[in-house]
């Protein structure tokens, strides 16, 4: 760990894994913020399974981010310093229930201070369900990349996929495939393929946020083992079918247009994964004052620099 990143945490008030009792699983949390009355940001990461950009592993990394907020990284329950067999038994209703626990917890130690979530992709599921039970927890919600319904297997994919340069044998091989009989081989080859053969998750016209750098402070992290490392990608999310059975038939539309705290969605505008067409129609449709979208151009799925310099000024917006 370098000099610079060891100030950091040396002048944070607070720099604290603590073990919380999420969902009935003991669970590593880091809490960390310049100071004790900041605003505090829960991260809800994506994947099901990929606690990127933000993990347990991330103290003093981020100072753009814990000079303005106290910061909750929770590494969900099968991945990273959480790792744990994630078996078709279990729902969405149960990360649901260990999100709900978590947002008791962290109010429970910071009981005045403004709380927050920060969705990413599989996350904005969990904002979206914790949303109407924590009203009166929670002061807003911010997402990058939205899932509203019909992942992956839709027209707009389609569509995207046959202006890109994908064979013909991957494409009529994805366009039998609907929610109803994917397989983990079906979900693989249409994400690989809007990958490589689009701009739906790295528009590579964009400010690519600096990815090396953070698995290379992940790899120097004072709370990280090797073990915890390697659990970001390969963890126990690995043979999982249940969570996304249930993700390809989700449908958050009436959830999303009845929210009762401030919800505002960020969207890169090449996303087709959380398809940002969808969100816009939702937004516009809802007529919710509190459900806001807004679009970050050069952006795909992945969240862009230019996406993370927005995050910060939403996350400022709600928290005045």
């Amino acid at each position: 760990m370098n000099k610079i990143r060891k100030n950091i945490i040396d002048n944070n008030e607070i720099s604290q894994i603590y073990t919380f009792d999420l969902g009935g699983y003991k669970q590593k949390v880091l809490i960390e913020g310049k100071k004790k009355d900041l605003p505090v940001v829960i991260t809800l990461h994506g994947g099901p399974g990929t606690p990127i950009p933000f993990s347990v592993g991330c103290r003093g990394l981020f100072p753009d981010f814990t000079d303005k907020f106290i910061m909750v990284y929770w590494d969900q329950l099968g991945c990273g310093i959480n790792n744990h067999k994630i078996d078709d038994k279990f729902t969405i209703n149960d990360f649901v229930k260990m999100t709900k626990d978590l947002i008791k917890e962290v109010k429970k130690l910071f009981p005045e201070n403004k709380l927050i979530l920060f969705s990413t992709s599989w996350g904005s599921v969990l904002s979206a369900l914790v949303s109407e039970e924590c009203k009166d927890k929670i002061d807003g919600v911010v997402v990058s990349g939205q899932i509203v319904k019909e992942l992956f297997f839709n027209n707009e994919v389609i569509e995207t996929l046959e202006c890109s340069l994908i064979s013909n044998k991957k494409l009529e091989a994805i366009k039998k495939v609907d929610a109803n009989n994917a397989k983990v081989k079906d979900i693989q080859l249409v994400s690989k393929s809007l990958m490589k053969f689009t701009n739906a998750y790295n528009n590579k016209n964009g400010n690519n946020a600096p990815t090396g750098e953070i698995i290379k402070g992940l790899l120097t992290s004072p709370d990280y083992k090797f073990k915890d490392f390697k659990a970001i990608m390969i963890n126990g999310y690995k043979n999982n079918k249940s969570l996304w059975n249930e993700l390809l038939k989700i449908d958050l539309s009436d959830i999303l247009k009845n929210i009762k705290v401030p919800y505002i969605i960020l969207q890169g505008d090449t996303d087709v994964v959380a398809s940002t067409k969808v969100v816009k129609e939702l937004v516009s449709n809802s007529k919710n004052e509190n459900l806001k979208y807004f679009i970050i151009e050069n952006t795909g799925h992945y969240p862009s620099t230019d996406m993370m310099n927005e995050v910060i000024n939403k996350l400022v917006e709600i928290s005045k």
